[in-house]
């Protein structure tokens, strides 16, 4: 008669902790997305000075700058990696692009990246009070940023406040003593460039063909990148970020607005903070009252993007590319002290957003032609009109 032991279960071979393969993963997608900022320097430099020439005519309008930027950032659903191109160009090392051509670019990705939270929102017009709800948080953002760029690119334009502001505050980030800053990215970053060049070069022989390839390979590795980081984080935070935000609801406002920017730095997307305000407005937790400051926190938070972009800024334009990431976070501060102390100017975008939703539950149109047209259709028009003049 024979005794079937019951089998021993061998001890698993010891798997890496989740916790540490989420920060290994996350200082890897940092790596490849400051890899693809690097590249789109060097691929533009390649490409050499009759082209960067004519993109930067084309650019030169503040008010094209500002449609780039937001149709742009729409398209790809991103102001995180148009922020990130715009530091490339910035910090190309043959003929950069002039910070006074990338700060309305810069306004008009803030702009942008609103548009998401907008579509989220329509995912609500089944059921009238909740759309109309969700509808009034998703556009108070978009009414803030289009106030903020009213009041801030003029008063750029005719002082150049924001750009003198960070060029002296840059040149204490990036230099001390009359040192330059050397990234201590460098090195690394060029020894991880040096293979996909290789490739590229093997590949193709024509050298203007090879820099728009490592252009298109670079804007790759940044978009998937930021993707992929902010999937990571956001299953590693998700429930910090809920827990967060819930608590943001009974705290003042100023709290609030901080919650917005640590739950912004944490996820590494805006659109992120503000589209998981839409459902809870929608189902009645949050009023646009509440909504409002957290979403002004998450303009500020993600600004940190673009100062992990100037982090690959090598050679004498490294100081420009702090200087565009730090116009970005003083265009979104100072639009915050401009419009929200001020109870009779911060209605302004609350108003509006509530008039919007009232008309939007009244006529479904209203709100798809808002969308199309506020993000879509006036940037192409834009475009279309100053190819006309020009």
């Amino acid at each position: 008669m024979s005794v079937t032991l019951p089998a021993v279960e061998r001890p698993s071979e010891a798997a890496p902790p989740r916790p540490l393969v989420r920060v290994l993963a996350v200082l890897a997608l940092l790596f490849v997305f400051l890899l693809g900022v690097n590249g789109l320097g060097d691929g533009f430099k390649s490409l050499g000075q009759d082209f960067l020439d004519s993109f930067f005519r084309a650019t030169s309008n503040p008010f094209t700058g500002l449609m780039v930027g937001i149709l742009a950032t729409t398209l790809v659903q991103s102001s995180s990696v148009t922020t990130s191109l715009i530091v490339g160009l910035v910090a190309a090392p043959l003929n950069p692009l002039p910070i006074a051509n990338a700060v309305p670019m810069i306004m008009g990705a803030n702009i942008g990246t609103t548009v998401t939270n907008s579509i989220v929102s329509l995912a609500h017009m089944g059921r009238p009070d909740e759309f109309r709800r969700a509808f009034s948080v998703a556009t108070c953002h978009d009414f803030f940023n289009y106030m903020a760029v009213a009041v801030l690119l003029p008063l750029e334009l005719a002082t150049g406040f924001l750009q003198r502001s960070a060029t002296v505050l840059s040149s204490y980030v990036t230099g001390f003593g009359g040192a330059a800053y050397e990234s201590p990215f460098k090195g690394t970053l060029k020894a991880g460039l040096r293979p996909i060049k290789g490739v590229i070069g093997f590949l193709f022989e024509d050298p203007r063909l090879e820099a728009v390839l490592l252009i298109a390979v670079s804007g790759i590795l940044i978009f998937t990148a930021l993707i992929l980081l902010v999937k990571v984080m956001r299953s590693t935070l998700q429930t910090r970020v809920e827990l967060f935000v819930s608590k943001a609801l009974d705290v003042s406002p100023l709290l609030a607005m901080l919650v917005g920017v640590i739950v912004t730095v944490m996820v590494q997307s805006s659109s992120i903070t503000t589209s998981l305000l839409v459902p809870l407005a929608g189902a009645g937790i949050l009023t646009l009252y509440q909504a409002f400051p957290i979403t002004i926190g998450a303009n500020i938070g993600t600004t940190v993007t673009a100062f992990l972009a100037a982090l690959a800024a090598t050679g004498p334009h490294a100081q420009a590319a702090v200087t565009i990431a730090l116009v970005h976070l003083f265009f979104n501060v100072t639009a915050t002290l401009l419009i929200y102390p001020v109870p009779a100017i911060r209605e302004i975008p609350l108003k509006a957003a509530r008039w919007l939703a009232d008309a939007a539950v009244r006529s479904r149109r209203w709100a798809l032609g808002y969308v199309l047209g506020l993000f879509y259709g006036l940037p192409a028009l834009f475009a279309i009109l100053d190819q006309l003049l020009s």
